[in-house]
């Protein structure tokens, strides 16, 4: 399916199914929706928005980043005595 959605093909269906997952984010404090939606809903209309492509390019390094370093630290953590 995600092969699928990366087609530009899809992009009648990318672009509405994003717009509901950042209004599901948005509106995560409900039980079935969750904050999880906003990052894949902004992720899948970054491929079709110029303008979100910078912002989100530079959350997914800055989180690969801090997820490299925060994995890093429990490392080290374990190693010592």
């Amino acid at each position: 399916m995600l092969i699928w959605l990366r087609r530009p093909q899809a992009r009648l269906v990318r672009l509405p199914l994003g717009i509901l997952l950042v209004l599901g984010g948005i509106f995560s404090f409900l039980p079935v929706l969750g904050i999880w939606m906003l990052p894949l809903g902004l992720l899948l209309l970054a491929l079709d928005l110029v303008f979100l492509q910078g912002p989100v390019n530079a959350a997914i390094v800055r989180g690969s980043r801090k997820w490299s370093t925060w994995r890093r630290s429990r490392r080290d953590r374990k190693q010592k005595p």
